[in-house]
């Protein structure tokens, strides 16, 4: 299949952004059909940086978040540089940036300064740390640091430990997720009135969204939010343990299946244990359910007993490295490892029956498509 398949085939969009957020955002839109021009400065996006590992000379880090892009390079610090991009603008649908606030304004080319009159339909998304305004606008925004400013870090780790960031930039990558959702909104409002309009995603609006259930527990409580580990601070038992064999998380959500998971068991008794009965006990004799259970676990193989669980209707898997991850059976079945020659990743999560997402370029090299798009040279270092 090729683009004109996709959902968003005839989409044009100019992706300005750079790092995770942003090029994520873009992704989405080109897994599924648009046309992504990418554009760098003169030296290049810094991810193409950020390695080992890389791939040639451009990280891993980038790869994960540019193919089924056209990339150019243009420094648009230069105004004959800013016309160039103009240019683009011109038959694009959308504008993606994520330039330090004010930056676009500078040159010239801001929205409300100049873009939108010029382009009325154009969607332009900015994806920025903190918005343009308030006490803490046009500061920059890094994963991280917005982890811990937004209390995520707060929540994560051991209980009685020091808070710890979560082990992926979770972050950018909701930011990227919510960008493409309002790109998406914007794109469908235009249907109806002609119009584009300016979509912004910000990191610390997209950590505070994410913290269910700690937000809502300290709203009804006023109770500032514990770190528990792997445990859920309001489901039992929902948490890590330990088997004869590989370890294994339990999601266990209602009584009915925890009575499915205690007959698994042979431990019917369990469920009938006025300490066990319902979730608000279970809560209540956290430590006395983990050690029932673990006694029982131990003469167990934990891949097996886990995947007896599941097929009984119990929410629960073996703790996996992520290479067994990427070779489960079922990664493979739901086609979730894309590969374009010698690149690797991983494919669209959004699956669409009639319209599904297509894998057609690798990420582009850096000013790859300059020719193609404006007629001059290019480079040739883009890799095969």
């Amino acid at each position: 299949m090729d683009a004109n398949s996709g959902s968003l085939s005839g989409l044009s969009v100019v992706d300005l952004s750079r790092v995770l957020g942003g090029p994520y955002c873009a992704q989405i839109l080109a897994d599924h059909g648009a046309e992504v021009i990418k554009v760098e400065p003169p030296s290049g996006d810094e991810t193409r940086t950020w390695g080992p590992p890389f791939d040639g000379d451009t990280a891993a880090y980038f790869q994960g978040v540019n193919r089924n892009k056209l990339g150019v390079m243009l420094d648009l610090t230069q105004p004959d540089e800013r016309e160039k991009l103009l240019q683009l603008l011109q038959t694009a649908d959308v504008l993606i940036e994520n330039f330090k606030v004010g930056t676009l304004d500078r040159w010239g080319i801001g929205y409300e300064q100049a873009l939108q009159a010029r382009f009325p339909r154009l969607v332009h998304c900015r994806v920025s740390g903190f918005g343009a305004d308030g006490p803490l606008g046009a500061l920059p925004g890094y994963d991280a640091a917005v982890q811990a400013l937004s209390g995520l870090m707060s929540v994560n780790g051991e209980a009685g430990g020091a808070p710890l960031r979560v082990g992926v930039p979770v972050v950018d990558m909701v930011t990227g997720l919510n960008a493409a959702l309002g790109v998406l909104m914007a794109l469908r409002e235009r249907d109806i009135s002609g119009l584009g309009q300016f979509v912004e995603s910000t990191l610390f609006d997209s950590a505070l969204s994410i913290l269910h259930p700690h937000t809502p527990n300290y709203f009804c409580s006023g109770k500032e939010p514990q770190r528990t580990g792997n445990a859920h601070p309001n489901i039992t038992p929902y948490d890590l343990f330990h088997t004869g064999g590989a370890d294994i998380f339990l999601a266990v959500g209602n009584n009915s299946q925890f009575a499915a998971m205690c007959a698994v068991i042979d431990a019917p008794q369990l469920a009938s244990d006025p300490r066990f009965t319902d979730n608000r006990m279970r809560s209540t004799h956290r430590r006395e359910l983990r050690a029932e259970l673990e006694s029982r676990f131990a003469c167990r193989d934990g891949v097996q007993l886990a995947d007896t669980l599941i097929r009984h209707g119990v929410p629960c898997a073996p703790v996996l490295t992520l290479g067994a991850a990427l070779d489960h059976p079922h990664t493979a079945h739901r086609g979730m490892c894309v590969r374009i020659g010698t690149y690797q990743g991983i494919a669209s999560p959004i699956k669409l029956s009639r319209t599904p997402a297509t894998y057609r370029t690798r990420p582009p090299g850096l000013n790859e498509h300059m020719e193609q798009l404006f007629g001059c040279k290019g480079t040739e270092d883009a890799p095969a």
